[in-house]
């Protein structure tokens, strides 16, 4: 019989953006793969890259199954209908490998298989895309999601972790049969490299020129990515050749276009939502700021060190497994005052030497290093 694999996450963006390559290294080991994710809300992705996405892997052979996961722990009612449902689909699955995601869908799916009726059929492996409670948290985390994860890690066979406050956390109290390290989903780096061709063409197409000093920001328009700080430091600085580029989507658009004109600084801040051409919006930026409250192991930071960008980023977990000085520089992601300074700081710096730095750095966080570790975690245990 034919093996079969469940991937398994909250959101549709979580697959579309994370797991695709993961999908694909299960199909070439010769599983049969369902996804399960909620299609229809929470992503930070449009309907029409939803639709895509379920396109694609309907393309390749993978079923996928909305369940109406939520996002937030309060919505009792969507947790016990997706709880209902998912044990059904792995009751019926015949999986022999389940690979879930996030925080509220991770538990879930490990309390539907254990009480599946197939508990112990399928190798059950998590990966933690950075936990909720982490050293500067609210208390309310380490009070909700410390325990669920505690709980939850005595029916995972692997706990994949993607930084290394995570794993060395992890490692010390949980109860998974094995505690993984693997760097996130890794970057690739032949798309995201230095390549300063079809740079004024670029400049052109947005308005800009070469005279500006071009700053760059890719993330969704949110509380945790903090891109209010950047706007407040910005208003600082009162030269007009100063321009940030903010690519992404999200609830706070027009929130962060409202304080755009409070500021004064409309003319030199452009919202740009998630484009095919990232790559070469990082080719034509100086710096790349990135002041997340919360992350695991941030890919888009990933990607612009692989295109040689210096970066000024906050002084987070994740940040700091990436960034060291001699590839740019960090700062207090709730302090203006220090947001502003570490932008300066970094314009006034060898930036271009501080790229090339990153760009050697990032070398050991490759797709293909990835891939060799996810697809020896992969492999079935030993009888």
């Amino acid at each position: 019989m034919k093996k079969r694999a469940l991937m398994y996450a909250s959101v549709a963006s979580m697959i579309q953006q994370f797991n695709m390559a993961n999908i694909r290294l299960l199909l070439e080991s010769g599983y049969e793969v369902d996804v399960v994710c909620n299609l229809e809300q929470g992503s930070t992705i449009t309907p029409e890259k939803i639709a895509a996405m379920r396109s694609e892997l309907e393309g390749m052979g993978v079923r996928v199954i909305h369940v109406p996961i939520p996002r937030k722990i309060s919505a009792i009612g969507e947790i016990i209908t997706s709880f209902r449902m998912s044990r059904q689909i792995i009751a019926q699955g015949e999986y022999s490998l389940i690979h879930c995601h996030s925080p509220i869908g991770s538990v879930l799916c490990r309390l539907a298989n254990r009480f599946s009726g197939r508990y112990g059929k399928a190798k059950m492996i998590y990966t933690a895309h950075g936990f909720h409670f982490f050293k500067g948290a609210p208390l309310l985390n380490w009070l909700i999601f410390y325990p669920m994860e505690w709980f939850c890690s005595w029916f995972t066979d692997v706990l994949i972790t993607i930084n290394h406050e995570d794993h060395d956390l992890a490692s010390r109290q949980f109860r998974a049969r094995q505690v993984a390290y693997v760097p996130g989903i890794g970057v690739d780096l032949e798309k995201y490299r230095p390549d300063s061709s079809g740079w004024a063409e670029k400049l052109a197409e947005l308005g800009l020129c070469g005279a500006d000093t071009i700053l760059v920001s890719v993330g969704e328009l949110s509380v945790r990515k903090n891109h209010e700080v950047v706007l407040r430091a910005l208003a600082r600085e009162q030269d007009p050749h100063y321009q940030y580029l903010i690519c992404g989507l999200g609830p706070l658009k027009e929130q962060l276009e409202q304080l755009v004109e409070e500021l004064g600084i409309r003319v030199r801040v452009h919202f740009l939502v998630y484009l095919n051409d990232i790559a070469q919006i990082l080719n034509i930026a100086y710096i790349y700021v990135f002041p997340s409250l919360q992350e695991g192991l941030p890919v888009a930071l990933m990607e612009a060190m692989a295109a040689g960008k210096a970066v000024a980023c906050s002084r987070i977990r994740g940040n700091t497994d990436l960034i060291e000085e001699q590839g740019g520089t960090l700062f207090d992601p709730r302090s203006v005052d220090d947001c502003a300074d570490a932008i300066g700081r970094m314009l006034n710096a060898d930036y271009e030497q501080m790229g090339r730095f990153n760009t050697q750095k990032i070398l050991g966080f490759s797709r293909e290093t990835v891939g060799r570790q996810m697809a020896d975690l992969y492999r079935p245990d030993p009888k």
